[in-house]
This record gives structure tokens, C-alpha cells and sequence, in this order.
């Protein structure tokens, strides 16, 4: 009786922090010096049971952007960390379509209102391996306008079809042109229907947006909390851009641990991309061959990546594409927690930190999205949809309803 309920009614997301249901959990238990040895300052607040509150959020939404953001930090435990260490996670497939690129899409889109030069009835177009189309087509399907994706041949299937449930148009271009041909694809419709291109490889509102949220949720989580490293890849460059330029002005002890693939080393070349006028590329870094590791390193360096500078990496760190599928095997059969092959990747960069990191230091590393797109990928080949010995051993142990190869389904003993 007498509750308050909050309608969220601003054009803008809300400012005040709002917390996934799951990841708010009851009790909290207050730690005191006991909890320095979980990298927690004496008085942190760390929930321990899973049993969800039933509260809810206590505010409605106008619309799903609202919803974009504030993802929950989540602490791994002992059976993958080294001992002596802390790993935790922020996990960005809390977002509404399970990807950090939520948050560029709702960024880029809403600046571009701002200035007027995106309409209503306007045509959104972007380049893409995935996340971000997907998460364009989500802000234009709430928004109203029409979206046509550009998306090279070689990445996920599972990604088409879910921009097409949202009502975008998907282009899909030739393997051979890689990134940069499905990015000329895109800028050549745009010129000639006079469309709006995100840009999200050279505009500035992608990473200014990390600042303004990803970074200030990161600041607020540990507020007060013990934070020596934070372990990020890198696709446009923005999560990078962004969080870097809000961690060291308000955590400099902070050190960044940035990730690319082994077999695609831009940054490690130390060669620039050659740019157009408007900070798109040219062509094919020299540098660049194919990696499994989808949404990150296209085959150029983004201008949103080079103009954060490498000033403030602290290591740049190769991952072997191998190493990145295997993390994300080991994070949701020990962790439950279900990202993709760059999520993989980056934890697989913050567990090689944490073997070298003195003894207590507390690292967090970027899931970026869910292992749920990445289906037809090299990080399920092994994972089988029929039922295997162990599986059809378990269901013959019982008389009742065995379906079993190569005999009649049985279903009452």
C-alpha cells in the first residue's frame, strides 16, 4: 500500500542506475575485513543468494531503449581463477537484445536527432558483423524509421535473421571485400538514396556515450572498492575510447589491458590505416588476416579506436582464436554464463593477467554479448544437437518414452 511507481517518460535513457532484476538478489551480506580477501573494502556490499527479489524495478518504461545499460558486474569464482585474485565480469548481454552494442545504436541515433539530421520516415544504413545492426534495427524499429544492414558474407547466419525479425532490409556482401567492402557497400547506398550511415567506426557519439554510461557504471560499482585492472577488446574501438577516458580521470591507478586477435595484430603492426576524408578506411590494413573472432577487429583500425590513443594501455594483448572459444566454453559450463567468442576472448586475456597480477588485485573484464548468436560458429562445432552415449545411456536407464537411433520410439513401458 502507498507504493510510488516512476514512469520513465524522458526521451533520454534515465540517469539514475537501474539494476537488472537478476541481478539484484536478497540477502545482502555486509562484509567486513573478511571481505578484503574477495578484493572488497570492509563494508562492500556483495549479494550472496540467488533468490530474486520480487519487487520489481519500481518504475514503468516508455520504451525498450530505456531499458539500455546499467549491466551488472558479476564476481567468477575459484574453479577458473588463479588463487590470490579476483575476476569479475560486466555482463553487457543484459542489455534488451543482449549486446553492448545496444548502447552504440541508441547513441548514434539519438545524436543524429539531436541534430536534425536524422528525420521521421528517414532510412538508417550500417555496416556490420552483427551486434550493431541488430541493435540498430531494434532503436529504428521503436523509433519508426527504416533500416537497411550491410553485412559481409562469413558472419553468423542467426544475425540476418534476427535483423529481419526487426524489420531491417540485410545486404549481405561478398566474403572477398571483408569489412571494408561491406562498409563501401553501405556508403554507396546511402549516396545514392540519400540515406543516413551511422558511421559507427568514425563517430565521436559512439564513445562519448561509453564515457557518459559504461564508464560512470563501472566508477560507481566499485566506488569505494579495490579495481587494479580493466580488460576490454575491441571492434569500433568505442567501449575502449570511452571507459579509458572515465577510468583515468577518476581511477588512474587503474591499469588497461587491451585485447586483439593474434591473427589480426593492427594495433601490435604499429602501421596506421590509410583514411578517407571522413575517417573511414581506404582499404585492407596490411596487416589483417581472417580470425574467428566475431564483432571484434575489423580489417582496419576504426578512427573511434585510433584517436583514443594507445597512451593509456597498460598491455596489448594478442588472443589466439582457439584460446577465445575455449574461455567461452569454460564460462558457461562453470560459470553459467553464456557469451560470445570475443567474450572468450577478453576473459581469457583477464584469467592470463590474473596469472601475473600480484597477489590480491582485483581485475573486471567486458562480456560483450551472448553466446546465443554465434549458433552456426566455430564455438558450437562441437556441440552436438542429438543425444550422445552418455545422453542415451542416461535415457535407457528408465523403461519409459526412449527415443534412441535406429529403433522405434518407445513410450510407455
Amino acid at each position: 500500500a502507498g507504493a510510488v511507481v516512476t514512469e520513465c517518460t524522458s526521451s533520454k535513457p534515465p540517469s539514475a542506475p537501474i539494476m537488472s532484476p537478476r541481478a539484484l538478489m536478497l540477502p545482502t551480506l555486509l562484509l567486513g575485513s573478511a571481505g578484503t580477501g574477495l578484493g572488497l573494502r570492509a563494508g562492500s556490499p556483495l549479494r550472496m543468494s540467488a533468490a530474486p527479489l520480487t519487487k520489481g524495478r519500481g518504475m514503468l518504461y516508455q520504451d525498450v531503449t530505456h531499458t539500455i545499460g546499467n549491466t551488472p558486474v558479476v564476481k567468477l569464482s575459484e574453479k577458473l581463477v588463479p588463487e590470490g585474485v579476483t575476476v569479475y565480469a560486466k555482463c553487457e548481454f543484459f542489455n534488451p537484445l543482449a549486446s553492448v552494442k545496444d548502447r552504440l545504436a541508441l547513441a548514434i541515433i539519438q545524436d543524429a536527432e539531436e541534430r536534425g539530421v536524422l528525420k521521421p520516415g528517414d532510412t538508417v544504413v550500417e555496416a556490420t558483423s552483427g551486434n550493431t545492426g541488430i541493435a540498430v534495427a531494434m532503436v529504428c524499429a521503436q523509433r519508426g524509421y527504416k533500416c537497411v544492414i550491410t553485412m559481409a558474407e562469413p558472419f553468423s547466419v542467426e544475425r540476418r535473421r534476427l535483423m529481419r525479425m526487426l524489420g531491417a532490409k540485410v545486404i549481405v556482401t561478398p566474403k572477398a571485400g571483408k569489412g571494408t567492402g561491406m562498409v563501401r557497400k553501405a556508403e554507396e547506398l546511402c549516396e545514392k538514396h540519400g540515406w543516413f550511415l551511422c558511421h559507427q567506426f568514425e563517430n565521436e557519439a559512439n564513445w562519448k556515450f561509453h564515457e557518459a554510461t559504461t564508464g560512470q557504471e563501472i566508477l560507481n560499482d566499485f566506488e569505494g572498492k579495490q579495481l587494479d585492472y580493466w580488460v576490454t577488446g575491441y571492434g569500433t574501438g568505442g567501449t575502449f575510447h570511452g571507459v579509458s577516458k572515465a577510468l583515468k580521470a577518476n581511477r588512474p591507478e587503474v591499469k588497461i589491458v587491451l585485447a586483439e586477435p593474434e591473427d589480426a595484430g593492427l594495433l601490435k603492426s604499429g602501421i596506421k590505416t590509410e583514411r578517407k576524408e571522413d575517417g573511414a578506411p581506404l582499404g585492407t590494413h596490411p596487416a589483417f588476416t581472417p580470425h574467428p573472432i566475431q564483432g571484434w577487429t575489423p580489417d582496419f583500425i576504426p578512427k573511434v579506436l585510433e584517436d583514443a590513443g594507445m597512451e593509456a594501455v597498460h598491455e596489448l594483448m594478442p588472443i589466439p582464436g582457439a584460446k577465445a572459444i575455449e574461455t567461452a566454453k569454460l564460462l558457461a559450463a562453470n560459470e553459467g554464463l553464456l557469451t560470445g567468442i570475443s567474450g572468450g576472448g577478453t576473459m581469457w586475456a583477464a584469467l592470463e593477467t590474473a596469472k601475473k597480477a600480484p597477489k590480491g588485485s582485483v581485475i573486471l573484464a567486458m562480456l560483450p554479448d551472448t553466446g546465443e548468436r554465434y549458433l552456426s560458429t566455430p564455438l558450437y562445432a562441437e556441440i552436438a544437437a542429438d543425444m550422445n552415449e552418455e545422453e542415451l545411456e542416461i535415457a535407457k536407464s528408465t523403461p519409459s518414452f526412449q527415443l534412441l537411433p535406429d529403433v522405434e520410439p518407445v513410450l510407455q513401458a
